[in-house]
């Protein structure tokens, strides 16, 4: 194992273990160096990997403060990785199918006004901006997200976040090839929040289901490959 990586662990393993607490400051760079039996450099190496995944942040030039991830931090770097394994679209889509109609039931039992409002903003916004192709892609991650965050349930929402994102970022060429599939987006995520905001767990469900079995019918006729591998998109916006 590189010395860097030996770094990075054993900070973390003090970070997990409650050793160092959020918000605390590390040591120096000097006093870790000593206390790890490293230099520096092989020092920076394994806290640049500590600051890349949330655990710590800067604060001014010199001075690194304990953090936890935030979880568009996570959701990055495991879509990221994801696509780098070469995961497809049916394994994620099949996790879709599971995990989301799930989070529209917790929701509609579960969500709280901030939510709910936030929720109604982003299907008002989708209406306004339905041709707007880059702003429909964010505000479609956005909604997903809202709901998964809607459960209350940590768990959930971390594991879906991730899934959602390497999936719906990669839309811009189904809006392309099916300019219908932006009203259908547009009326699934109504019925949603619609039934979240009532509370009616079973057709927030129901709804939810459809429109991630109509994501899969959509991406298919679009021309996407259902069983190749899902890439993220350039960092220009383009696939």
């Amino acid at each position: 194992m590189p010395n860097y990586k030996r770094v990075t662990l054993a900070i973390e393993e003090q970070i997990i273990s409650g050793k160092i607490k959020p918000g605390d400051a590390l040591p120096t760079e000097h006093v870790l160096a000593e206390q790890l039996g490293v230099n520096r450099s092989t020092l920076r190496e394994g806290l640049r990997a500590l600051e890349n995944v949330g655990f710590i942040k800067r604060a001014g030039a010199k001075k690194l403060i304990v953090s936890i991830p935030e979880s568009a931090e996570m959701a990055q770097y495991t879509s990221r990785a994801m696509s780098l394994l070469s995961v497809t679209f049916s394994e994620l889509w099949e996790m879709l199918l599971a995990l989301e109609p799930l989070s529209a039931r917790y929701a509609a039992q579960r969500a709280p006004k901030d939510i709910l409002a936030l929720l109604a903003q982003n299907v008002r916004e989708t209406e306004a901006r339905l041709h707007d192709d880059a702003t429909i892609i964010r505000l479609d991650v956005e909604f997903h997200s809202l709901v998964s965050q809607a459960t209350q349930n940590r768990v959930l929402a971390l594991s879906e976040e991730p899934l959602g994102l390497l999936l719906y970022s990669s839309t811009k060429r189904l809006y392309r090839s099916s300019p219908k599939a932006r009203y259908r987006l547009l009326e699934a995520h109504r019925k949603i929040y619609e039934a979240i905001a009532g509370g009616d767990a079973d057709t927030a469900e129901t709804w939810m289901r459809k429109h991630i079995e109509d994501f899969k019918r959509g991406h298919v006729f679009a021309g996407f490959d259902f069983y190749g591998p899902v890439r993220l998109p350039n960092t220009d916006g383009s696939n």
